[in-house]
């Protein structure tokens, strides 16, 4: 697909977008059957009130052709949204133009396999930071319908308010609706950045059994980012060291007893999420005290670092993977 109508400026030479987990780029014919496959599960066409069901192969052809020319007509980007690692395609984020392109709505759905990883709300982030810094646009709102708390949510997280509500048609399910709309100003999007410059300060180790294997925590129902596997670890506390604090968190979390001269301190991480900025030294640890319990309703598990990357994790986490897989 060539894209042509919006390349003044040089504002889509940087596709694709590229976040921690996610490369971002423009929707291709050959992305048909998965569209197909992924769009035509009911449960996705719910959540939306523009892909129709049942949804087929010409469905998704005309779709993308129609796409096609949108973009090149300057209304439309709408992006496939892949894997950095494996490029399997996951979902679709689409930004809607208006006439003067002072305006753009925000539009995406991810496939049923990859829910509940964080994904929609790392592409839905990257492409909110597109349309104010790249294409200079004054305002992106959103809609959902008020039962879909997982599209709210990823809205909310983007810097979205209320705005006010509108009446469209729901193609799958045949009957209108009345969704909830949400806004970002340019303003707005400029003051979230300063507040997102906030850091916050957290500490997490690697701790390696005999095996080479490393332990990993499953974040509980209830807490942030729940369902994803992270290193064990917490908030710095003030006066606090990020020694002392591991040594604090390991014995809340887990049960168990180190001392400050068995961490030995080997990379951090260092990254943005919706309400504030992340740094995160990460440590190693081989002995410690005491057997490894899970104490704040975690789920544990021994994972080798060659088999994390099949995992979801916090995007945070995930370049940290990469460099424990190079030492153990």
């Amino acid at each position: 697909m060539q894209i042509t109508g919006l390349n003044d400026g040089g504002c889509l030479a940087s596709l694709p977008l590229r976040t921690d987990r996610l490369r971002l780029r423009p929707v291709a014919f050959a992305d048909a059957e998965t569209i197909t496959d992924m769009a035509g599960d009911a449960e996705v066409a719910r959540t939306t009130s523009h892909i129709p069901h049942p949804y087929d192969l010409g469905m998704a052809k005309a779709w993308i052709a129609k796409v096609s020319q949108q973009t090149n007509s300057g209304e439309l980007i709408a992006l496939a949204i892949e894997d950095n690692e494996s490029y399997d395609l996951i979902g679709v984020i689409s930004l809607h133009l208006d006439g003067g392109r002072s305006a753009g709505e925000l539009g995406f759905w991810i496939g049923r396999p990859y829910w509940g990883r964080g994904y929609a709300s790392e592409a839905a982030d990257a492409m909110v930071k597109f349309a104010f810094e790249r294409l200079r646009l004054a305002r992106v709102i959103a809609a959902a319908m008020p039962e879909n708390t997982a599209s709210v949510r990823i809205q909310e997280n983007a810097g979205m308010v209320p705005c006010g509500q509108r009446v469209d048609e729901h193609n799958a399910r045949g009957r209108t609706l009345v969704l909830e709309v949400r806004e970002l100003t340019a303003a707005a999007y400029q003051a979230l950045c300063v507040e997102r410059r906030q850091i916050l300060l957290v500490v997490a180790v690697a701790l390696v059994d005999a095996d080479g294997r490393v332990l990993l925590a499953r974040r509980p129902e209830g807490k942030a980012m729940a369902g994803l596997w992270e290193f064990p670890g917490g908030k710095v506390h003030p006066g606090e060291t990020p020694e002392l604090a591991l040594v604090r968190e390991l014995q809340e979390e887990l049960g168990i007893d180190i001392t400050e001269s068995c961490l030995a301190p080997f990379t951090f991480a260092s990254h943005t999420y919706g309400d504030f900025h992340l740094m995160m030294p990460l440590y190693i640890c081989r002995q410690w005290k005491g057997t490894v319990t899970p104490r704040e309703g975690q789920i544990l598990n021994w994972v080798r670092p060659s088999r994390m990357h099949r995992l979801p994790m916090p995007p945070a986490d995930v370049p940290l993977v990469a460099m424990l897989r190079d030492l153990l």
